[in-house]
């Protein structure tokens, strides 16, 4: 995989995870402050649109995993 396939399956992980723990309905809710994680990855992932630069996809790069697919 390359490094942008790998930010974006984290992200969708965390995401997903964060929701299943903040919201009331889950079987596995702990609390309503997991959804202020999901906004943090929203706005990185809003961040990296505009500018076209991830810190995660530099870290990845630099750890000597491709860029491009």
């Amino acid at each position: 995989m390359s490094t942008w396939q790998i930010v974006r399956v984290v992200a969708g992980s965390f995401i997903l995870l964060s929701l299943a723990l903040g919201i009331p309905g889950s079987p596995i809710y702990l609390s309503q402050w997991w959804l202020a994680f999901t906004a943090f990855v929203g706005a990185n992932l809003l961040q990296s649109g505009l500018t076209r630069w991830c810190l995660m996809e530099s870290l990845l790069a630099k750890l000597g995993l491709r860029r491009e697919a």
